[in-house]
C-alpha cells in the first residue's frame, strides 16, 4: 500500500519501490563495473582508467565526482531553510571551477601521472613530501567520505521509513559496502563508468524538477519566491518563524562573527576546489593537456546549469513543503529535494530522483575511495615504504586493501555524522583542502625557490591548523546542531576555520622556503618542471613508463 505523506514529514512513499528503483540502479552500474574491470590490468588502469577518457567523457565523470550529495541535498536544503545564504554555497562551488581552470588544470596534467604528490614532489625530496602530500589526500578524502556517508543515512532513511539512529546507521553502513566492492571490482575505469551515468541522472532529473517547480507557477519566479517566503512567515519551527529567507542574513548575519564566518566559508569554497585530491586525480584520466582543458570546460558547464537549477529546487521545497515538515523529516534539511519530488510526482517520480541521489552519493564515495587509496599506495607504500622498489601487482593489491580500511573508517564517521547539513561538511573538507594542498601546489607550480622545507612547512602547517581549529569550532561541540551537541570544547569561534588556516598555509610555506633555503634542488628539475608544465614536452614519455 502506498503511504503519504505524513503531517510530520517523515513518512514518503513507497518503500518497496524506493528499494526497487535503488537496486536497479545498483545492478546496472554494478554491471559496467564489471566490464569495465576486464580491461582493468595496470596499474595505471586502476587509478587513471589508462588514460584512455576523452574531455567530454572526462567533463561529464568531473560533473559526477563534484555534484555531491552535498550539492543535490545539502544546498537545496540550505535554501529551502535559509535562503539567500544558502544559496551563497552554490555561488562558491561554482566559481572555484574557474580557479581550477586557469591555475591548475593543464599543468597539473603535464606535470604528474597518477596522483596530487607526484606534482608536489616533482622537483623536490620524493619521500618527505610523497608523505605529506598522501596524509592531506587521506585527511581531505576522510572528510568528503564522513558528508557523503551522513547524507545516505538521512535520504534511505527518508525513503524507507527507518526511524532511529540503529536503523540509519545500518544503512550507511550498506553504503560503505557497495562503495567498496564498486572500488574492487571497476578500480577507475568502472567508477568513471558510474560517474558518468550518475552526471547525466543528475542534471537530467534536477532539469526535470525545475521545470515541474516553475510550470506550478506558470513560470512566475516571484510568485515563487513570494509563496517561499508565506511558507516561513507561517512555520511553527523555533527560529524559523518570520525568517527573511529573500534577503542575506538569515544564517550569516546575524552577527558581526557569522560574517566574519561566511567570508571564512567563501574562501575556503572558492579556493578548495583547486585543491580536491579527487577532482585533480580526474584530468589523469585523459591523454592530453589539451582533452584535460576539454574537460574541465564541459564540467563547468553541466556543474554552473545544476548549480542553477539548485536555486529554484530549494525555493521550490520552501514554496511547497514548507520548513517545517523539512525539519521533521529524517535528514533534517537534506530531506528538502526529495520530499519535493514526492510533492512534484508522488512515489514513482520520488523513487525516480531518490535513486539519483543514491546514485549520486555512491559516485562520489567511489571516487574518493580510489582517490584516497590510490595515494596510500602509489605515494607511501611504493615511494616512502618500498622507496621506489614496488611493483605494479604490489601497489593495486595494497590499494585495494586501502579501499577496505577506508570503507570502514568512512562508515563509523558517517554515523557519527548524521544529521548534519552535508553542505556544510563539505565546506569543511574544502577548507582543508585549500589550506593544505592548493598553497603548495600553486607554489610547486609558480616559484621557482620553493623548496621542500618550505613544502613541508605548507602542507603540515595548513592540515594541523585546519583540522584543529575544526576540533574545537562550533562545527563539533557547543551548539545544538554541532556533531557532539552535549559537549562544549570550543575555543575557536567560527565554523569554518578557512579565513585562518589558508593564508597561514601560504605565509608557512614562504617561511619554510626561506628556512631551507641553504638545501641544494635540483635545479635540472626544476627547469624540467618547468618546461613540462606550460608545454607538455615529455609527458607521454612518463606516462607510458
Amino acid at each position: 500500500m502506498i503511504t503519504t505523506l505524513a503531517a510530520s514529514g517523515t513518512d514518503v512513499g513507497n518503500p518497496a519501490f524506493n528499494i526497487a528503483i535503488f537496486l536497479a540502479f545498483v545492478v546496472v552500474t554494478m554491471t559496467l563495473v564489471i566490464r569495465a574491470s576486464r580491461t582493468t590490468k595496470k596499474a595505471s588502469d586502476f587509478y587513471t582508467g589508462g588514460g584512455q577518457f576523452t574531455g567530454p567523457q572526462n567533463g561529464f565523470a568531473i560533473a559526477g565526482d563534484y555534484l555531491s550529495a552535498a550539492s543535490f541535498l545539502g544546498i537545496a536544503g540550505a535554501i529551502a531553510v535559509y535562503g539567500y545564504d544558502g544559496f551563497l554555497y552554490s555561488i562558491g562551488f561554482l566559481v572555484a571551477w574557474l580557479v581550477a581552470l586557469l591555475l591548475v588544470a593543464e599543468l597539473l596534467r603535464n606535470t604528474g601521472r597518477f596522483t596530487m604528490a607526484d606534482v608536489l614532489s616533482f622537483r623536490l625530496k620524493q619521500r618527505p613530501v610523497r608523505m605529506a602530500a598522501a596524509l592531506s589526500t587521506l585527511a581531505v578524502s576522510l572528510f568528503y567520505l564522513l558528508a557523503q556517508m551522513a547524507g545516505a543515512g538521512g535520504l534511505v532513511a527518508l525513503l524507507l521509513n527507518i526511524d532511529g539512529k540503529v536503523g540509519q546507521s545500518i544503512v550507511v553502513a550498506i553504503v560503505g559496502v557497495l562503495m567498496i566492492v564498486y572500488v574492487l571490482v571497476g578500480g577507475m575505469k568502472g567508477t568513471t563508468y558510474v560517474q558518468m551515468v550518475k552526471a547525466v541522472l543528475l542534471v537530467a532529473g534536477a532539469g526535470i524538477m525545475f521545470v515541474l517547480v516553475l510550470w506550478a507557477v506558470r513560470g512566475n519566479f516571484s510568485q515563487l519566491l513570494a509563496n517561499a517566503q508565506d511558507m516561513v512567515n507561517s512555520s511553527t519551527t523555533k527560529g524559523v518563524q518570520g525568517r527573511d529567507i529573500l534577503g542575506p542574513g538569515a544564517k550569516y548575519g546575524l552577527s558581526g562573527m557569522t560574517k566574519l564566518d561566511f567570508i571564512s566559508l567563501g574562501i575556503a569554497l572558492v579556493l578548495g576546489t583547486a585543491g580536491l585530491p579527487h577532482v585533480l586525480m580526474r584530468f589523469y584520466t585523459v591523454p592530453t593537456a589539451k582533452e584535460a582543458r576539454r574537460s574541465v570546460t564541459w564540467a563547468i558547464a553541466l556543474i554552473g546549469a545544476f548549480y542553477l537549477f539548485t536555486l529554484v529546487l530549494g525555493y521550490g521545497a520552501a514554496s511547497m513543503v514548507g520548513p517545517d515538515k523539512i525539519l521533521a523529516a529524517p535528514g533534517k534539511e537534506n530531506a528538502a529535494a526529495p520530499l519535493l519530488a514526492f510533492e512534484l510526482g508522488g512515489t514513482i517520480f520520488l523513487g525516480i530522483i531518490s535513486a539519483v541521489a543514491f546514485a549520486t552519493i555512491l559516485a562520489v564515495v567511489a571516487g574518493l575511495a580510489i582517490t584516497a587509496s590510490a595515494s596510500f599506495a602509489h605515494d607511501i607504500y611504493a615511494s616512502v615504504i618500498k622507496r621506489g622498489n614496488a611493483t605494479e601487482e604490489q601497489q593495486v593489491r595494497v590499494s585495494r586493501i586501502t579501499v577496505v580500511v577506508i570503507g570502514l573508517v568512512s562508515i563509523v564517521l558517517g554515523i557519527m555524522a548524521m544529521g548534519q547539513n552535508i553542505a556544510f561538511l563539505v565546506a569543511l573538507a574544502f577548507a582543508v583542502a585549500a589550506s593544505a594542498n592548493l598553497p603548495t601546489l600553486l607554489y610547486s607550480l609558480f616559484w621557482k625557490k620553493f623548496n621542500t622545507t618550505g613544502a613541508l612547512f605548507s602542507i603540515y602547517g595548513g592540515l594541523v591548523s585546519c583540522l584543529t581549529l575544526i576540533v574545537f569550532s562550533p562545527a563539533v561541540s557547543g551548539k545544538p546542531s554541532s556533531m557532539f551537541p552535549n559537549s562544549d570544547f570550543a575555543w575557536f569561534p567560527l565554523s569554518n576555520p578557512g579565513i585562518v588556516s589558508i593564508p597561514l598555509a601560504f605565509v608557512l610555506g614562504i617561511v619554510g622556503t626561506y628556512i631551507g633555503r641553504n638545501k641544494i634542488e635540483d635545479p635540472a628539475k626544476q627547469a624540467e618542471m618547468e618546461v613540462r608544465s606550460l608545454t607538455g614536452v615529455g609527458v607521454e614519455k612518463a606516462v607510458s613508463h
